[in-house]
């Protein structure tokens, strides 16, 4: 049995899988699956939840919960056991990161970035680059950035003003300068990977990826970013002043850098849209569990018919959010380009985030708009999975193309 599900296997075979929601869409999955989803409900319940909104408000990074995280093998689900990963599939990643996020949807936020900087890095990393930048960031012990936006590019990749140089005669480093926007994890990282161009000429051809240690001269964390959301996590510029990186760091090919970027954001996707409908699943089961409990009108919120349709559906874009997350997890396990089926999940689910926290707020009345309950912080949180790794009109660009591609071939 793999890392992840090890130590709570004689648990899940004693204690129902029942989670109240969906029970015919978790008997499809596996049975190590179905395990692993209890097991991250339990501790989202335990050890995410109650700390969320104080995590919120004081923006504080979550270090013990990282910490548990990685004892758990959810910072590395993909990774092969042999460099301490958890040995899983992207179903398994898509199921945690549900659950994460549903807890806390910062904390989802750590997990996402290293698993996809972890997955580019095993997918085309040499072994001396595994050993050295893969196996440090498993356990949770440490954790990496993926710097690929910058000020002036955020959706277009392509455009990447960041430059890297050969010193010399061609033999030595690479130096690295420019800057880079919007880096989650950046402050509290211990390395990551950074694209930068070798030849603005060549646009998207020139970009290559760089895998480097975050103290290395040169490279500097700049402003903290006050967000409206995930303020338990940094998000960063970072300053790139003739940083040295020797070449044998380049991931990948010189210039392959591109398609190593679009390879990992359709593999990131999926988590995007497990974050999002984890959110979207904590925002459900709050208005829910309050609707059953207020009273107006001499009757039950969740009596009256208004309320009844706002749950309805809600309910039906979270479970379908669910499964079209389900269906691109599983058609890249099974080895199938997921450039479509990634961006409907993650357009889907990500409308869907913003939508039920919407509606929560909405059934809650003012109770929804004070910090008291976290209603607001799901809405809070739910607004920026519409714009990281590709806003919603990205999606929808990217999944046209897709369908009229497919026509005229």
């Amino acid at each position: 049995m793999q890392k992840l599900c090890r130590s709570v296997w004689t648990l899940g075979q004693r204690t129902s899988l029942g989670s109240g929601r969906g029970i015919a869409c978790l008997a499809a999955l596996s049975e190590t699956n179905q395990i692993l989803q209890k097991t991250c409900r339990d501790f989202a319940n335990a050890e995410l939840a109650p700390h969320a909104r104080r995590h919120d408000r004081e923006e504080l990074f979550p270090a013990e919960q990282v910490r548990r995280l990685g004892e758990m093998g959810l910072m590395s689900v993909i990774i092969k056991e042999e460099y301490g990963g958890a040995g899983l599939d992207y179903q398994a990643y898509a199921i945690g990161m549900e659950e994460v996020a549903r807890g806390d949807a910062a904390v989802s936020i750590v997990m996402g970035v290293n698993n996809l900087y972890a997955g580019a890095l095993q997918q085309h990393g040499t072994e001396p680059q595994k050993q050295q930048f893969l196996v440090p960031y498993t356990q949770g012990e440490h954790i990496a950035f993926y710097a690929l936006s910058e000020p002036g590019n955020g959706s277009d990749a392509g455009a990447a003003s960041t430059t890297a140089k050969l010193k010399g005669d061609g033999n030595g480093d690479y130096l690295l300068n420019g800057t880079k926007a919007w880096i989650s994890n950046s402050k509290e990282a211990s390395g990551g990977l950074i694209f930068a161009t070798i030849d603005k000429s060549l646009k998207h051809k020139g970009i290559t990826a760089f895998l480097t240690d975050k103290n290395v001269p040169g490279l500097g964390v700049a402003k903290k970013e006050s967000k409206m959301g995930m303020r338990a996590t940094s998000t960063c510029q970072l300053t790139l002043d003739d940083v040295a990186v020797p070449q044998s760091q380049v991931l990948g090919t010189p210039g392959g850098g591109f398609r190593i970027a679009m390879e990992s954001l359709d593999s990131g996707r999926i988590g995007i849209a497990a974050q999002a409908t984890g959110i979207a699943q904590a925002a459900l089961e709050l208005c829910t569990d309050y609707a059953e409990k207020r009273v107006a009108f001499g009757q039950r919120l969740s009596r009256l018919q208004m309320i009844q349709q706002k749950i309805a559906d809600m309910a039906l874009r979270v479970e379908a959010s669910r499964l079209l997350t389900w269906r691109a997890a599983w058609l890249k396990d099974n080895g199938h380009v997921i450039t479509k089926e990634a961006a409907m999940a993650k357009l889907h689910a990500s409308e869907t985030a913003t939508y039920c926290a919407h509606q929560c707020i909405q059934i809650l009345g003012g109770m929804g708009y004070t910090t008291d309950l976290p209603a607001e912080l799901y809405y809070r949180n739910a607004r920026v999975t519409e714009i990281y790794e590709g806003t919603s009109e990205i999606q929808r660009i990217v999944i046209a193309n897709c369908i009229l591609n497919s026509i005229s071939n």
